[in-house]
């Protein structure tokens, strides 16, 4: 028979895999309780990380319907991600840069698993906001072109009526132009 404070750890862990965009598995041993502390405030309110017993996050993951079973062996802690994946997995990157104790196992990205090697892909990537600002640099740089390219004839058929009525003004209407002359 299951005891209450496992089957509210499982409840929780669940919960927390459910409301997460992304679940990243680390492994921490080595690491002390203050570098866990700090990898904590480095992630912010993008992410909570907690380490966590591996039956029971196994139980979590099949309840959530996620696949983590390859990943939880060892010591074992779980960054869950509410706010922007890529951020976190910035943030777990360049922390097990400076704590080589802190080893990336595997993940999950809505849904879809992810290996160490594409969380560290993932934490390649430019910021969301970066993202957004580039596409909008992008589509603004092209609706300039488009307007340019549309008011392109419109001011060809300005100068060519500009340098009409100039040659009117200077009374040479009526005279052919020198190549019609030619021929």
């Amino acid at each position: 028979m299951a005891r209450p404070d496992k089957v509210a750890a499982v409840e929780e862990i669940t919960e927390k895999l459910r409301n997460s965009n992304a679940a990243v598995v680390t492994a921490y041993t080595g690491l002390s309780v203050a570098q866990l502390k700090q990898l904590r405030r480095s992630l912010g309110d993008n992410a909570q990380y907690r380490v966590v017993k591996n039956t029971l996050t196994k139980i979590a993951a099949t309840e959530a319907g996620i696949t983590l079973d390859e990943h939880l062996k060892g010591s074992t802690a779980v960054a869950f991600v509410t706010g922007d994946p890529v951020e976190a997995a910035k943030g777990l990157r360049d922390f097990a840069k400076e704590n080589p104790s802190l080893v990336i196992k595997g993940g999950v990205l809505e849904g879809r698993a992810l290996s160490a090697d594409e969380i560290k892909k993932l934490a390649d990537l430019e910021s969301r906001e970066v993202l957004l600002a580039k596409l909008a640099g992008g589509m603004k740089a092209s609706m300039a072109k488009a307007a340019a390219t549309f008011q392109a004839p419109l001011t060809k058929m300005v100068r060519t009526a500009e340098a009409l009525r100039s040659k009117v003004e200077q009374g040479g209407a009526g005279e052919p132009a020198p190549a019609e002359a030619a021929e």
